[in-house]
């Protein structure tokens, strides 16, 4: 069923009014009438199911069949750091990890990073990453809309990673922990809301950053024997979170 997300000041006892590109989508992409149902988010902690009552120029209604609470966000809060990879590898990323279940994502220059943030673009780049992710909350019936954020440095990440319950830093080199240890460990020993997970970039780590990642008590965790992209290091971080936190 298709799904759309709405703010609170859309919905009314009876009633749900979608304005825009999606009420565009419904009407004339795809094609839909009165009388057919649609999901509606709050984009908090609710769903609604409707049925299409009104089409009109700017706008379609739909009317409350159903609210319930949503069953689709994990009970910890998941804040992805990711170094700026090449090419699109970047938009791969906000769109697997949405599917995972993360709250948000932040990426960040480090030292290794051939991509560089230029301050011209990053509005538009920042716009563009939270349109995909937003498409992705719809693909896979999330009931939030994680945000991507505009990129930092490497400090400022250290910075704001730091006030989170627990930080994973993941990191190729020696002196590491085992992820998966690492969360049960921190699962069973602490009461957590929000844990937030480090990605390198192509080339990970410097020996530096890493070292000033320890200074923050950052817990250093190694995502097992085998050398992995960029790409697959934060989906493959992500989801051993959902299986400790969702499926065990």
């Amino acid at each position: 069923m298709p799904r759309f997300f709405v703010n609170q000041n859309q919905i009314d006892d009876e009633f749900i009014t979608i304005y825009g590109e999606d009420a565009h989508h419904i009407s004339r992409s795809l094609r839909m009438a009165v009388g057919e149902h649609i999901t509606v988010s709050d984009a908090q902690k609710y769903e609604y199911d409707c049925v299409l009552t009104l089409f009109a120029d700017t706008y379609v209604k739909a009317k409350i069949v159903e609210k319930r609470l949503a069953q689709t966000e994990s009970q910890i809060r998941i804040h992805l750091y990711q170094a700026l990879p090449k090419g699109d590898k970047l938009d791969f990323i906000i769109q697997k990890s949405v599917e995972c279940g993360v709250f948000d994502i932040t990426p960040f220059e480090s030292e290794r990073c051939v991509v560089k943030v230029k301050k011209d673009a990053e509005d538009r780049k920042t716009e563009r990453r939270n349109k995909i992710a937003l498409e992705a909350a719809k693909q896979c019936g999330r009931a939030i809309v994680p945000s991507v954020k505009a990129s930092i440095s490497f400090e400022q990440m250290l910075n704001e990673a730091s006030s989170f319950d627990a930080v994973l830093f993941c990191y190729e080199a020696e002196g590491t922990e085992p992820i998966g240890k690492t969360i049960r460990k921190i699962k069973n020993e602490n009461n957590l809301s929000d844990i937030a997970v480090i990605i390198g970039s192509e080339g990970g780590f410097s020996k530096e950053e890493a070292a000033l990642a320890k200074q923050f008590n950052f817990y250093s965790v190694g995502l097992g024997t085998r050398i992995l992209r960029a790409e697959t290091a934060s989906i493959f971080a992500l989801s051993c979170l959902v299986y400790e936190f969702e499926l065990i």
